[in-house]
């Protein structure tokens, strides 16, 4: 199997629901750290896994719609306790949709897999792996 790892960041702010969550049930920042890897089991007819361009772009603009929030006024994630587990699956699912709506270019209809990391610090992060 073939990868390739793009990345990127986003900076945001959030509370959480639940004693689990001790202090950052108050409002709080994060910056993530964000790589994003494509993958599949055979390189495309350029000798690539996607366009590293494209590949950039539409990460960054996913991470866009995210960028500079407060995600506890996003309706979408109205009563939803955005963990880095639970922000590693929605941006890997949109891109997943810019990958199915051909943002990447027509080599990404080969792409197998995807899978996003969120990098909370340098002592935890979370990814989430889904199939193309």
């Amino acid at each position: 199997m073939f990868s390739l790892t793009v990345r990127d960041h986003v900076m945001v702010a959030h509370s959480f629901n639940g004693e689990v969550f001790g202090p950052a049930q108050r409002l709080h920042g994060a910056t993530f750290i964000v790589d994003a890897t494509f993958s599949r089991e055979e390189l495309d007819a350029d000798n690539i896994v996607v366009d590293i361009g494209l590949a950039t772009r539409e990460l960054n603009n996913v991470l866009g719609d995210l960028n500079y929030r407060n995600l506890d006024e996003v309706p979408e994630f109205a009563g939803i306790n955005t963990s880095t587990e639970f922000l590693a699956k929605v941006v890997a699912d949109r891109l997943a949709e810019r990958v199915h709506a051909g943002a990447l270019g027509a080599g990404a209809k080969g792409l197998a897999e995807l899978s996003v990391l969120l990098r909370e610090s340098h002592v935890a992060w979370a990814d989430y792996r889904r199939a193309l």
